[in-house]
């Protein structure tokens, strides 16, 4: 659902992937696209700089605006250690409590402010689908990892921050996001792929694992949704209504490249070894993530890409378009 006028839309910490597919598409719809970022790039919308911790000249580019879509924190794609959980739990804390001054003190507040927040706030769960509404938060199941006690504890302390800011006249959405699919390099797509071209592409752990996932062009049309929709507010899943195992989802990955169907396996004990060695979680490939869009499909969205099949065939196709530019 096209957007139905021009608007200001700024993105605080908008110069990474997502925030620039989306300040990409907005821009070439025709709104005002101001990015703000600690290390802005030159680039075809308006990009100003900030700290991220404290209140400076940014400020003047949120009084005025229409929508603010905050994408700031620091990347998870690293190991856990004590420097880093802090530099991740609270780059998402205090940029997101930095915005709540700024709207507050706003002559002319936005109408929406969405804030990132991620679909790993819910439990491990193999079997019961997890949705906006009812879904379990994770964090207090016996046995869970100290790591994925972390990552629930990063999400809840986001959310939470995020719905105290006493903002009155802005309404509020907090986007719990699956993996953003995206031909774009560097992106989740792009590293699995990868995996695929080098024959390395099976599945990893058990493979019983729920993926959750989202195609980037329903992705940018849930945001325009949101945008239109001004009687929804609260947590909103966005993710495909169809999660399915990474052994079937990396399955429809290796058809969708045309290459064997079978993948070399990674079991467990190799996961930690490598994440050790690329500086990084396993929990970003074993923890079952069984997410679902009830808020988004009883709202009435429909997605262009609901199937994983479907969406592997395109996404391959422009990753391939891209490679030949």
């Amino acid at each position: 659902m096209p957007l139905q006028r021009a608007l200001h839309i700024v993105i605080p910490g908008g110069a990474g992937q997502v925030g620039t597919i989306l300040a990409r598409h907005f821009h070439g719809q025709g709104h005002l696209v101001t990015v703000i970022a600690r290390y802005p790039k030159p680039r075809d919308w308006q990009t100003v700089h900030w700290t991220g911790d404290e209140l400076g000249p940014w400020v003047e580019s949120i009084d005025g605006a229409d929508v603010v879509i905050n994408l700031a924190g620091r990347s998870v794609d690293c190991r856990y250690n004590a420097a880093h959980r802090r530099e991740i739990k609270t780059s998402r804390v205090l940029t997101t409590a930095l915005l709540g001054q700024a709207i507050a003190q706003s002559a002319r507040p936005p109408q929406l402010w969405m804030n990132a927040s991620t679909a790993t706030i819910y439990r491990h769960s193999l079997i019961l689908p997890m949705d906006d509404i009812s879904g379990e938060i994770g964090g207090n199941e016996a046995g869970v990892p100290p790591t994925w006690r972390f990552s629930i504890d990063v999400a809840t302390s986001w959310e939470r921050t995020f719905f105290a800011a006493p903002t009155p006249h802005t309404r509020k959405l907090a986007l719990r996001s699956a993996m953003i699919m995206s031909p774009d390099c560097g992106g989740v797509f792009h590293r699995l792929l990868r995996l695929v071209r080098y024959g390395l592409g099976g599945s990893a752990g058990s493979g019983n694992q729920y993926v959750s996932w989202v195609h980037d062009i329903d992705f940018i049309r849930a945001i325009e949704f949101l945008i239109n929709r001004t009687d929804l507010q609260g947590p909103i899943n966005i993710a495909s209504p169809e999660p399915i195992p990474n052994r079937q989802f990396m399955c429809c990955l290796r058809r969708a490249w045309c290459t064997s169907y079978i993948g070399i396996p990674s079991p467990a004990w190799m996961l930690a070894i490598g994440a050790f060695l690329l500086r990084t979680e396993t929990e970003l490939i074993l923890k079952s993530r069984r997410v679902v869009p009830r808020r988004l499909l009883d709202a009435g969205f429909e997605f262009h890409f609901p199937n994983w099949r479907g969406a592997t065939h395109d996404l391959v196709a422009r990753w391939r378009d891209v490679q030949t530019k």
